[in-house]
């Protein structure tokens, strides 16, 4: 069975640092194609069916994803992705999120970051967090 990857907000080049025999990307830009689908994961769940991936990455983009919005309803975005991620990672799977954190500047630099992330944001959401770079 062929490994399978995905990578949230690839832009048009997925990353695959697991090294996945097939890997697929989501990015809000129109469909870009070599298995790339547009999706605006803010109010979009991911356009895949439950427990397909062995991989899912998110390469400088979980900080782009709000913690609350009004349309006209109140919606939790990063909380929903969270929990999309749960839902179409295979048991065993693996996540990998590189993201600027808190207290480190770069999590304020671009003012598209509209969730500041802290070291103590993922062990609410996964059991194994590595921390790397300081």
């Amino acid at each position: 069975m062929k490994s399978i990857a995905l990578d949230l907000g690839c832009g048009a080049n997925p990353k695959n640092p697991f090294g996945a025999e097939v890997v697929y990307g989501i990015d809000i830009r129109e469909d870009i194609g070599n298995n790339i689908h547009k999706a605006d994961l803010v109010v979009e769940p991911i356009p895949f069916p439950d427990n397909y991936f062995d991989f899912i990455t998110a390469h400088d983009f979980i900080e782009h994803i709000p913690r609350v919005i009004y349309m006209p309803q109140r919606k939790n975005p990063f909380v929903d992705l969270m929990s999309e991620i749960w839902r179409v990672l295979k048991i065993g799977g693996k996540f990998y999120s590189h993201t600027p954190a808190f207290p480190h500047m770069a999590a304020f630099s671009d003012p598209t970051h509209v969730n500041i992330i802290t070291e103590s944001t993922f062990p609410m959401y996964f059991d194994d967090v590595h921390r790397w770079g300081s």
